[in-house]
């Protein structure tokens, strides 16, 4: 059952890190593509040739349902998240 507090447009910092084994992996795509959010990257750290890990501070925009779906997803993949509030410097 949705509610109405599940279908209001919201949006959500986080900070996700994301593992050179998920280079060739869509991982921000996928946050469009399956889950209909916006996604604004705000800040990106990447290793030389893109050969270590990740870090990138996404603005995640799109209904609470979504987001929360989206999330798990993330966490299901097993990758280090914050949020906004969390992170340094935000």
């Amino acid at each position: 059952m949705t509610t109405k507090m599940d279908d209001r447009l919201t949006e959500k910092q986080i900070r996700v890190r994301i593992p050179k084994e998920y280079h060739g992996e869509p991982v921000i795509s996928r946050l469009v593509s399956d889950y209909g959010l916006t996604v604004n990257i705000k800040g990106a750290i990447l290793g030389a040739n893109a050969v270590g890990d990740g870090w990138f501070d996404l603005e995640l925009q799109g209904n609470n349902r979504h987001i929360e779906s989206a999330l798990t997803y993330l966490n299901e993949l097993d990758l280090e998240i914050w949020n906004g509030s969390e992170a340094d410097g935000w």
